[in-house]
């Protein structure tokens, strides 16, 4: 959420500090805004080493630039050096939450009374919690009252670019690399995890083919469930009527949109992980594809189906 912030924030108005990802600079060129990588990996960021060279870093930027407001892109770890710009230079901050880092706070603070004071204390002075739904709004209050603060809660619903995003966007160069095609094709672009409902759909696959036999399912995405998935895909005969792509890059998913015939997200909570906004169902709709979506109140707001977000 934080790179479309950025992009459309006007020129010489924001400066980002983030941690260093491989390939960096190529990534950074496109935007409007200076970034200012701090000199450790991004996974390591939430090291004692990591926090203390990236506020150190970041009163560095405040006293260089001046900033009358701070956003951190998620909770941990951009609370930790917003919370001491806060303390030592009086910049307020916001912070944007998504929902499964706040069943995991939930979690831990109702376990463990230090965890409780940390959050607590992190928390507490955020000028503004800006949630992504209004499930993921009523989940950030409830995590309010449990550590007994006051804070605003706003929500912005994620968006899309129309302009990038739409329909008609030639799909034959991607139906020619990942083999899409025939059809009709079902599509979800995801993280391979439980909580994305991906084995939902391929269990409901068989009988869907019973009516329309040459229905086919694309799966765009990578994560830790993909063995446990093309087991899955074994134990139920599904063979080639389930096709994992792996990663698409992003300047390839507007043709991949248009090259399905239905977008399906199902997703569900699985333990402590959520889908806080479904944005690849709001991507799919812009391309004029239509969209099945799970009847899970976190998906709502993202399909437009009656919970106030959009």
């Amino acid at each position: 959420m934080m790179g479309e912030l950025a992009l459309r924030y006007p020129r010489n108005s924001l400066i980002v500090s983030t941690g260093a990802y491989e390939n960096s600079a190529a990534s950074d060129a496109r935007f409007p805004q200076p970034i200012d990588r701090v000199r450790i990996r991004a996974t390591r960021s939430r090291t004692v080493q990591g926090l203390a060279l990236w506020t150190w870093r970041a009163g560095a930027l405040a006293k260089r630039w001046r900033p009358g407001f701070t956003w951190c892109g998620e909770l941990k770890p951009a609370g930790y050096p917003a919370r001491w710009l806060t303390g030592r230079h009086g910049i307020p901050y916001g912070v944007i939450v998504y929902g499964t880092e706040l069943l995991l706070i939930e979690s831990k603070i109702r376990r463990s009374r230090f965890k409780r004071r940390t959050a607590g204390s992190m928390i507490s002075k955020a000028a503004v919690i800006v949630a992504i739904s209004r499930w993921t709004a009523e989940l950030a209050r409830d995590v309010l009252g449990l550590l007994d603060v006051n804070v605003p809660v706003e929500t912005v619903p994620l968006g899309t670019t129309p302009s990038y995003f739409r329909p008609g966007v030639d799909p034959s160069a991607v139906r020619a690399k990942y083999g899409l095609n025939g059809g009709p094709w079902l599509l979800t672009v995801a993280r391979l995890e439980w909580h994305k409902g991906i084995d939902t759909v391929m269990r409901a696959l068989p009988k869907i083919r019973a009516e329309h036999p040459e229905t086919r399912y694309a799966v765009a995405g990578v994560g830790d469930r993909l063995l446990q998935l093309q087991q899955l895909q074994r134990d139920l005969g599904l063979g080639e009527m389930v096709r994992f792509l792996g990663a698409v890059p992003d300047e390839e998913l507007p043709a991949l949109y248009n090259a399905a015939d239905l977008y399906v997200g199902v997703s569900r909570r699985h333990e402590l992980l959520a889908e806080g906004f479904g944005i690849s169902l709001v991507e799919a709709s812009a391309c004029g594809l239509a969209v099945v979506d799970g009847d899970s109140r976190r998906s709502r707001g993202s399909s437009g189906s009656g919970s106030g977000d959009q």
